[in-house]
């Protein structure tokens, strides 16, 4: 059955119905993708991986022979309608898991799973997420919240950590001066305290910080601010689409600072767009290679983009090949539900916790190993961080320009971040 690049909610209850049979042989799962809002440029690709996943997952027999029955929804990176959708999925028939997403309306949902019990797993990395207790009492306890990769705090200290060894390694004198730029907004000022705290400590100074709007835009004020405050290392929070309008606007201006990219704020089809623009910034990689990369997992990726591109020829950008790994956490953890007791909320969380180091089956090479307690919900504190390199024109496909070494994402270097009982939540 040919799966279309973007399903709709009724389209995709129809055909996971259609496979699915009864209600009571189903497990309800809901997903919230953003397809049309401010985050689309990189919620489209993710939210695609999750649909091709889950679909993936019931052609192949499905959780412990009954069918996922999901329910996939663009809400336009709106809280309301987040909200207004957890109040269906958490009544009726209550799902077994939420496949969620941004920053924001995860945070406004955060005290309502943990009172019903559904484990919610976002595309947002908020370290506000990651304290299940609320020990640290540096944020509200998230007991039923997770996430696949380091937190948008641990990159960001992972990405400073670099910046300190570089300004080192290039001989420079003096403190490096450090600036985080990004919308007004609960995403990409999740990290920022963080990251500052962290900066001040490595000794940069710390520039008051320069506001860009979610969406693209002109930012040659932006720009100008940027070279006139002397800054060398600069983390761009928002996500590619208005941070593409941005380099492409520095570039202009001439602006000589090193871009730190936070883990949504480059990927190969900003690389593309942006062009040599976008040659040279840092960001992290949540999983241990990129599409078409050598490593066993990788087989399995391709079977499950198949469901929505039988051709195969699509490139599919790191979003989606993170977002295969978070759906299949998801899955291994209601396989566990499954066999110990039934698919309820509270045995789904329960199975996220089964194993250290873990790796969903057929996903080696790719996923990379992670662990959560019921202390601590930081999967992971390794951060790989690589650099965009152009090294021609962007224009044409992105399977050539990649294939052709125009586009690379190149590994710079792998820090392991201390478990600090201090960051936790933070």
């Amino acid at each position: 059955m040919k799966i279309k690049a973007l399903l709709s909610t009724a389209s995709l209850a129809l055909l996971i119905g259609a496979v699915a049979g009864p209600a009571h042989a189903q497990i309800a799962i809901g997903h919230l993708a953003d397809y049309s809002g401010a985050t689309s440029d990189v919620g489209t690709p993710y939210g695609q991986a999750v649909v091709d996943t889950f679909a993936w997952i019931n052609k192949n027999g499905g959780i412990g022979g009954k069918q996922l029955n999901v329910d996939s929804n663009d809400y336009g990176y709106q809280v309301p309608r987040a909200v207004a959708l957890y109040k269906k999925w958490s009544g009726g028939e209550k799902v077994a898991a939420i496949m969620g997403w941004g920053t924001a309306d995860t945070e406004a949902l955060t005290t309502f799973v943990a009172q019903d019990k559904i484990p919610y797993m976002s595309g947002s990395y908020a370290a506000a997420l990651t304290d299940p207790e609320g020990s640290s009492g540096k944020a509200k306890a998230a007991p039923y919240n997770f996430f696949y990769g380091p937190s948008y705090s641990d990159a960001m200290r992972a990405m400073l950590t670099w910046a300190a060894e570089d300004w080192k390694a290039k001989g420079k004198s003096g403190k490096p001066k450090f600036v985080h730029m990004g919308g007004n907004h609960p995403y990409p000022n999740a990290p920022k305290a963080a990251g500052e705290a962290l900066a001040t400590e490595l000794g940069f100074e710390v520039l008051p910080p320069i506001v860009f709007a979610l969406t693209p835009g002109d930012y040659s004020a932006q720009c100008l601010s940027l070279k006139s405050s002397g800054a060398n290392y600069a983390y761009l929070g928002n996500t590619a689409a208005s941070n593409i309008s941005v380099l492409k606007a520095c570039k202009t201006a001439g602006v000589d600072v090193q871009f730190l990219g936070n883990v949504w704020g480059m990927d190969e089809n900003a690389a593309k767009t942006a062009g040599d623009a976008a040659d040279g910034v840092i960001f992290p990689l949540r999983t241990a290679v990129s599409w078409g990369g050598n490593a066993p997992g990788m087989k399995t990726v391709m079977e499950i983009s198949k469901m929505s591109d039988p051709t195969g020829k699509v490139y599919r950008p790191v979003h989606y090949v993170a977002a295969v790994c978070s759906a299949l956490y998801t899955k291994e953890a209601l396989d566990w539900a499954v066999k110990n007791g039934g698919a309820t909320g509270e045995n789904v969380a329960k199975g996220f916790y089964q194993k250290k180091d873990w790796v969903p089956a057929g996903m080696e090479g790719v996923c990379n190993p992670s662990t959560w307690t019921d202390k601590d919900h930081r999967g992971t504190l390794k951060v790989d961080l690589y650099r965009t390199k152009i090294t021609g024109a962007t224009d044409g496909d992105l399977n050539d320009l990649m294939s052709k070494g125009v586009i690379k994402l190149e590994k710079v270097k792998t820090v392991e971040l201390p478990r600090k009982p201090e960051w936790l939540g933070w």
